[in-house]
């Protein structure tokens, strides 16, 4: 199985915590070249620190807020010139919890700002390099909500449903130059998100933290939370050439909490 990824140039979102920064570790351990993209210098450095690399290897990074598309796209082009990039890997915060129906237009708004057209913007800047590499990997980190929506995630649902249509009509449009395009789902993840999330359901609920984790692992047959790292695991597998026949798919990492078939 060729799981080698050096020569390979990754441009990894939301890389400074979390999923983004395990993907980035495990992409850099298969021998790829990493930039970092996030808001905060201070943790874009650290995350830098820690990256595995050889003498083949040139990490680097970008503080950049995905919400400020001019600062974005001329510094993602900028990071590209003389380096093209091979894989992108979409990753991004979701939007505050809350019904759909009470949402205000600025909230949507600005989840389709942060996400989808952001990632519109990312993925221009990079297709050039990767069609002249004949070589391109595209990874949205999005949802289980796009198989079935979740309670009190309206905003989330509507957005996380738009980037995987987007990801799955790219996946057609680009197949024949090389360039393979997925989504993975995450479940319940032990991440800053997840306690977030957590910590919103127990002051709306009246109820404790440790009672709103309990109740969500209920419904997780392996019946613990996952680790950053098993996502991340399953996100550079698709970004190696043993994975070039696997485009335009959703996989659930979820320990096997959504019943969906499809």
């Amino acid at each position: 199985m060729d799981l080698n990824l050096s020569g390979k140039h990754a441009l990894v979102c939301g890389a400074s915590q979390g999923i983004g920064r395990a993907a980035a570790i495990e992409l850099a351990q298969f021998g790829a070249s990493i930039t970092l993209l996030a808001r905060s210098r201070e943790a874009l450095e650290a995350t830098l620190a820690e990256l595995p690399k050889s003498a083949a290897q040139t990490h680097a990074w970008i503080a950049v807020d995905m919400n400020d598309h001019a600062a974005l796209r001329a510094k993602v082009e900028a990071a590209t010139q003389g380096k093209p990039v091979q894989i992108l890997i979409n990753n991004t915060g979701g939007p505050p919890a809350g019904p759909a129906h009470t949402a205000g237009i600025d909230d949507f708004r600005s989840a389709f700002d942060q996400h989808l057209i952001a990632a519109q913007i990312m993925l221009q800047a990079v297709l050039p390099g990767m069609r002249g590499s004949a070589y391109g990997r595209i990874v949205n980190v999005i949802s289980t909500s796009v198989k079935e929506p979740l309670a009190n995630l309206g905003v989330s649902n509507t957005v996380r449903a738009a980037m995987a249509s987007w990801a799955k009509t790219l996946s057609g449009e680009l197949a024949a130059s090389g360039i393979t395009v997925n989504n993975v789902l995450p479940g319940y993840t032990k991440t800053q998100r997840l306690s977030s999330l957590i910590a919103s359901s127990a002051k709306s609920a009246g109820k404790s933290a440790d009672e709103i984790a309990r109740g969500m692992l209920g419904g997780v047959p392996a019946g613990r939370f996952g680790e950053a790292s098993e996502i991340a695991a399953v996100i550079a597998f698709l970004c190696t050439p043993a994975a070039a026949y696997v485009n335009g798919v959703s996989i659930a990492v979820d320990g096997g909490r959504t019943r969906a078939l499809s």
